[in-house]
């Protein structure tokens, strides 16, 4: 039996991810949910993996639930968890899964939202004099980028009718039609509103720098705020192009593959907003 620490355990699981190219958004997200979990196990006075057995994660889960995390963090956390001993088997670090015997806690899927013509034309109007955000909002939009492929998009990247985006992560690589919508704003902030760069990407910062997901989400918060947008996530407008797309009759193997769904199964979520008296044949994608 080995008496690697949990401490030791954690820094090869996040090596490893690190080497298989994970983001360090990931990376960190994976950390902070397998801490919780050691700092629940070292107040037990467990400190070694091979002390670890399903009823302390069990109680781990039990212990989140009473501290009112919801079904479906906990559920995240749990996904975290089991990745983490999953990875000890495959090393050989462990030679049992303490976490197979953990049942994730029951939870419904959120219905994705989407925002209602009355909304993103209230966007549109108040992010109009910053070319930048009005381009971030209609490639989204339009074209159902996530906000991740808006920070990775390169210069090199745009075509004349569509964009080529870059495998990333465990996201593979895939080219996007741009609407006239899309094209015209994503034009006007490149002729007019991209601040002088000698990064490659797309969307950068007043001081030339590479603009973050994080500064994007900031960004359009912010103009959500100032349209008096209630309750929706920036990713909301992706979820919005995807739910046009299908009620207006693109088939649902289309979208999918439009927008980087791995499973068509994703896609199919979004079917449960749709009005089949509004749908309407057809394999060109609607503009918004």
């Amino acid at each position: 039996m080995s008496q690697i620490t949990i401490d030791a355990a954690l820094n090869l699981f996040t090596g490893a991810l690190a080497k298989r190219g994970k983001s360090t958004n990931t990376i960190v997200a994976y950390k902070g949910d397998i801490n919780q979990l050691i700092n629940f196990l070292k107040s037990q006075n467990i400190t070694t993996i091979d002390d670890i057995l399903a009823t302390h994660i069990e109680a781990f889960k039990k212990d989140l639930i009473n501290n009112n995390y919801t079904a479906k963090s906990v559920s995240r956390k749990l996904n975290s968890i089991k990745n983490f001993f999953s990875f000890l088997l495959s090393e050989s670090v462990i030679t049992k899964d303490p976490s197979t015997e953990v049942k994730h806690p029951k939870y419904e899927n959120d219905i994705p939202k989407i925002l209602k013509p009355l909304e993103y034309r209230s966007l549109r109007d108040a992010c109009r004099n910053d070319v930048r955000s009005t381009a971030i909002v209609e490639l989204m939009l339009q074209s159902g980028l996530r906000i991740k492929e808006i920070e990775n998009l390169k210069l090199e990247n745009i075509r004349e009718n569509d964009i080529f985006i870059e495998s990333y992560e465990s996201h593979s690589s895939r080219v996007v039609p741009m609407n006239n919508s899309a094209k015209t704003a994503l034009k006007k902030y490149l002729d007019e509103g991209r601040y002088q760069s000698k990064a490659k990407n797309v969307f950068v910062t007043k001081t030339g720098r590479h603009l973050l997901a994080r500064n994007i989400r900031s960004l359009l918060n912010r103009y959500f705020d100032k349209a008096d947008i209630k309750g929706v996530k920036v990713n909301d407008l992706r979820n919005t192009f995807i739910v046009f797309q299908l009620k207006s009759g693109v088939p649902i193997d289309v979208v999918s593959q439009v927008v980087g769904h791995k499973r068509i199964s994703t896609t199919e979520k979004y079917l449960e907003l749709i009005d089949s008296k509004e749908e309407s044949k057809g394999i060109k994608l609607k503009e918004l």
